[in-house]
Order: structure tokens, then C-alpha cells, then sequence
């Protein structure tokens, strides 16, 4: 069964002329696509012969809610989406002053690991397709009522450990004949997969490339993040360096703040020195509670002394403001409960 919605215009096109069908059907098809049908027979000014063929050798992925959860303090929507194959992934929805930001996942659970991250604790089972990533942005907006205008790939999963589907999503959403999301509207979180974020780079995306650090020294990044005994930190920061080099765009550092891990004045300044001369950001996370892990966010005043010391330095960082904080906003938590509701850990 072909994935329709994750091809490209061009080969949907040939796609339908080499069934024997008309290349304008191939239009009327992309436009339904983009619509969120879910069928081909709402696709109502197709013929029969057509939508029996599309139905026969062709599938359209769907995120079905199975489960939502609103904040009470800010709005922000979380979903549990059943994929086609009964699969599960999570989505969050946030409401910011200029317009409606989506945090997709791009794998149904995660081979990275972090010792901090509630995906990685419930396992790995596949890769989304470029459609079923898609298809979060499409249910949301359905259910919602309303238009993403931004869009963050750092839900479930490693982006850059799926690259070639992520790179077909990220052609398909910035599309002026799709959702027409532009790139720079949109961010690409990664752990720290040195050769893909070379290949990334080398796509010349206008995207925010968004790099989980969390550490200012491999020993303390070892123990937190497994993929950093593969790929170490001056391979990682050079990749970086690279990345801008070739994109011109402003390199984003994820560092999750956790008590007496990696939060000393020390550990600071380990990070500026780490990040000397890189143009880049640093958004500091109070770490989440994860469910079998003992790690405790970071003090308001020992935030403040960290940026102090990166400012001094000449590092921009500020801390990202908690959002949904009442619904488990972080990704892998409400699948993960769900499974052991239902006995499958």
C-alpha cells in the first residue's frame, strides 16, 4: 500500500498518470490531501473508478485522539494520538502572544536513552512517516480550530535518527501547496547525531537547529546521555560550528538544569568555554520528574547564577518558561502511563 501523503507533489503526479489517470486528478488528490481528509471517499469530486483505485493500493495516515489534556494555567494541549497501526505518540499544543507553536513527535518511543527523558524509558518500537508527523499538525488544528504557525520537532523520539522521513516532512510542511509552514518557523531538536547534522547542514534549511547538551564535559554527559560516548563533545561542538558555517543560522543549546548534577558555578564556566566563539543560545530547562529517575530541577537562585556566569562570558541564555506544567507537558510521560494502564509495561 502506498503512503500517499507522505509523496511529494511531483510524484503523486506520476504516480496517478502511470495508473492511467488524468495528471489534474493528481491536483484534486494533493488539495483533499491537505485538507485532513481522512478517506478517499470524501474526496467528492473524484470519480468511482479512481477513488476504488486509491482505496485498493493507497493508505492516508491518520492521528486519531485517544486522549487529551488541557492546562488549567496557560492552555496548553496535550494529545495522545493512535496512529493506523494502533501505535501511540504525544503532542503539545502552546499559545504563545504571536500565534500557536506544536511540538511533534517523529518516532513512536526513542533508542537515545537519557537517563532524564520519560520516551526513552518506554522502549522503541518504529519511525514515523513523513505523513503520520503530518498528521499531528492537521488533527490539532482540526480539534482546535485554528493555524500553527510554528513548528518544534522535539516530542517522542530522535529527529535525526529518522532523517530521511523527517527531511520529506520538512520539504511537505513548508510547501506552498501544503501546510506552508516556513522553515524558519520551524526547530529541529537532536541529541547529537554528528553525521547527520553534517548532512542536515549541507540541506541549507533556514531552520533553528537545536542541540540537547545538558552537559559542559563528557564525563557528566556520559552518565546522563549514552549517545555522547559515541559522538563526544568536541565532535558534537564542531559539527555545530559547522552547521552555522554553512546555514548562517543561530545554533540553540538545550540545557536541562538538574540539582548537583550539572547546575555548579564550575559547570558554567566549563559551558562557556565549551561554546566560546559559537553564535548560539542556550535556553535552560528545570528538569521534568520522571517517573524511576531521582533527578531534581535546579534552584531559581542557582539558575540565576549559572546565566550570570555565561553573560559574563558573553553567552546568551535564558530559562525556558514551564508550559502545561498541570498536564505532564513533556513528551512520553502520558504514553507512558497509558501503556501501564492498560498492562503493557
Amino acid at each position: 500500500m502506498t503512503d500517499i501523503k507522505s509523496l511529494y507533489k511531483e510524484e503523486l503526479e506520476a504516480f496517478i498518470t502511470e495508473n492511467g489517470f488524468p495528471k489534474f486528478r493528481a491536483v484534486q488528490i494533493y488539495g483533499w490531501l491537505n485538507k485532513g481528509v481522512k478517506s478517499f471517499d470524501e474526496m467528492r469530486n473524484l470519480p468511482k473508478n479512481l477513488i476504488e483505485f486509491l482505496s485498493n493500493s493507497c493508505y492516508i495516515s491518520v492521528a486519531n485522539i485517544e486522549k487529551k489534556l488541557v492546562s488549567r494555567y496557560d492552555k496548553t494541549v496535550k494529545y495522545l494520538f493512535r496512529l493506523n497501526d494502533g501505535e501511540y505518540i504525544e503532542t503539545v499544543v502552546m499559545s504563545y502572544h504571536h500565534g500557536y507553536s506544536i511540538c511533534v513527535s517523529t518516532q513512536v518511543g526513542c533508542k537515545m536513552g537519557c537517563t532524564f527523558c520519560a520516551t526513552g524509558k518506554s522502549g522503541f518500537s518504529r519511525s514515523l512517516t513523513a505523513s503520520e508527523i503530518l498528521a499531528q499538525i492537521e488533527a490539532s488544528q482540526d480539534d482546535l480550530g485554528i493555524r500553527i504557525s510554528n513548528v518544534v520537532l522535539m516530542g517522542m523520539g530522535e529527529p535525526l535518527d529518522n532523517y530521511d522521513n523527517v527531511i520529506r516532512f520538512l520539504r511537505l510542511v513548508s510547501s506552498e501547496d501544503g501546510l506552508n509552514i516556513g522553515m524558519r518557523h520551524i526547530t529541529l531538536s537532536t541529541c547529537g547525531l554528528v553525521p547527520r547534522i553534517y548532512d542536515l547542514a549541507e540541506q541549507k534549511f533556514a531552520l533553528t537547529l537545536s542541540v540537547s547538551l545538558h552537559a559542559p564535559d563528557d564525563e557528566t554527559r556520559n552518565k546522563t546521555m549514552p549517545v555522547n560516548r559515541r559522538y563526544p563533545l568536541n565532535e558534537l561542538i564542531k559539527a555545530c560550528r559547522y552547521y552555522f558555517d554553512k546555514t548562517g543560522r543561530r545554533v540553540s543549546f538545550e540545557y536541562a538544569m538538574i540539582d548537583g548534577v550539572n547546575d555548579s558555578d564550575e559547570n558554567a564556566r566549563a559551558l562557556a568555554g565549551l561554546l566560546n566563539g559559537l553564535n548560539c543560545h542556550i535556553n535552560l530547562i528545570p528538569v521534568n520528574s520522571v517517573k524511576g529517575a531521582s533527578y531534581k530541577k535546579s534552584s531559581v537562585a542557582r539558575q540565576q547564577a549559572f546565566i550570570k556566569i555565561l553573560s559574563q562570558r558573553g553567552i546568551t541564555a535564558t530559562v525556558r518558561r514551564t508550559l502545561g506544567s498541570d498536564i505532564n507537558a513533556s513528551c512520553g510521560q502520558l504514553k507512558r502511563n497509558h501503556t501501564e494502564e492498560k498492562g503493557g509495561i
